[in-house]
């Protein structure tokens, strides 16, 4: 069976077969911010090289072009990049940096080599391209090339790629192993839940949520759009799909796009990966991510992010204002809100100032519990027919009663299949 571009089944009317066949266009140009690697970055390029096509053909090395920025270096990086780039038949250009120390941080590295492709496509009049990144310690598969600009090709501004632990991941606490098990586990669900309350055609199931430099591509029309990769210390993937999300950019979390990164505890980028892993190794209760929240709210995200994307996509936002109250947003709120063109805008502004939607963060042990939760309640979800957030059921609604308090709690009736304010 031939998957579609998105890997759900048969090829779609969404990409039609001429696509799948259609050979790599170079089209493209790969970023890699590098910081003494000399160790792994041998295996990344040498993954580069041994690209293929949906059909299982082999990509000539010569149409992939990397640019790596060798920053702050002080081992043969650069010099390996250059040697073996050669060897490989990689069009690879070998960018040596010296960042400030006030700048010298992962953000600053990944926005100046991804400036650097946007550079080498504006300079080959490819207006219509596209920036791949991935890192010098990751590994991406052998269709990763080819699963992207598939995704890309059927219409994606931005795509995301699933991530996996190398082999260096077995040396890590079992405990460790067992928790990236039940994380693993609730952030599906989750997703699963927002898909079925706020499907997005552009991101059709099945699909992940995970956010991370090792696989991320975005078109050059989006990545300058937007203003660019922001310069921050730390999270500077999630902060360019946020400012993406905001203009309702159309961002693909492809579940056929995979990379393998290193598992190790010694990272170059403070705050990590590969710190996450060395704290929660010495500290098994530390928190979960952010976006692993409790059930019940993220059910209240989930559905309340459908609705007022019906409205918005209805013209009907400003007009039918009755959600602001059961959101305990103020009339300056509103006004904030609907002055916004796109959605992602206008729910990014909900989501800061409502208080149904404040962050709490889960511990570990709370994960089993959630989890039953979640399976049931998308138990219910599925016998009522439909992904669709518009045919959602009335038993599943929200029903929130206005806040007069913004510290009021929500307390999830799992009996009476409600959200209801207490």
């Amino acid at each position: 069976m031939l998957n579609d571009a998105f890997g759900g089944g048969v090829a779609s009317s969404l990409f039609p077969m001429s696509a799948l066949l259609s050979p790599i266009r170079p089209g493209f140009v790969v970023a890699i911010p590098v910081r003494d690697e000399e160790q792994r970055l041998p295996a990344c390029l040498r993954a580069l090289a041994q690209q293929r096509n949906r059909l299982g053909a082999s990509i000539p090395p010569t149409l992939v072009r990397v640019v790596v920025l060798a920053n702050n270096c002080a081992d043969q990086s650069a010099d390996l990049a250059r040697e073996l780039g050669g060897r490989l038949s990689l069009d690879v250009r070998v960018v040596e940096a010296r960042l400030p120390r006030s700048s010298a941080h992962a953000g600053a590295a990944r926005r100046e080599v991804m400036d650097l492709a946007e550079a080498w496509l504006e300079e080959g009049g490819e207006r219509d391209g596209v920036i791949l990144t991935t890192d010098a310690d990751s590994q991406v598969a052998s269709n990763w090339i080819a699963e992207n600009l598939a995704a890309f090709q059927a219409g994606a501004e931005a795509v995301l790629g699933r991530i996996d632990l190398d082999g260096e991941g077995k040396f890590l606490p079992e405990a460790l192993h067992r928790r990236g098990e039940l994380e693993d586990a609730y952030e599906g669900l989750l997703t699963e839940l927002a898909w079925r309350l706020d499907p997005l055609e552009h991101n059709p199931w099945p699909h992940h949520a995970t956010i991370s430099g090792a696989s991320l591509g975005v078109t050059r029309t989006a990545y300058c759009r937007v203003g660019r990769l922001p310069r921050v210390p730390l999270g500077e993937d999630k902060a360019l799909i946020a400012l993406l999300s905001r203009q309702d950019a159309r961002i693909r979390y492809c579940p056929t796009a995979h990379v393998i990164t290193s598992g190790r505890t010694d990272g170059r980028a403070p705050g990590g990966v590969a710190d996450t892993l060395a704290i929660r190794s010495r500290e098994p209760d530390a928190f979960c991510d952010d976006a692993l929240e409790p059930f019940r709210t993220a059910f209240a995200r989930a559905s309340w992010r459908g609705q007022l994307r019906c409205l918005h996509d209805a013209g009907r936002l400003a007009l039918d204002q009755d959600w602001a109250a059961k959101l305990g947003l103020s009339a300056s709120n509103v006004n904030e809100i609907v002055k916004e063109h796109a959605f992602g805008a206008a729910w990014n502004v909900i989501e800061e100032r409502s208080p149904l939607f404040a962050r709490r963060l889960l511990r570990p042990a709370e994960l089993p519990e959630q989890i039953a939760i979640a399976r049931r309640w998308l138990s219910l979800l599925e016998e009522s027919g439909s992904p669709a957030r518009q045919n959602v059921q009335t038993k599943f609604s929200i029903s929130i009663r206005p806040l007069d308090q913004a510290s009021r709690s929500h307390f999830f009736d799992e009996q009476g299949d409600s959200l209801v304010a207490t």
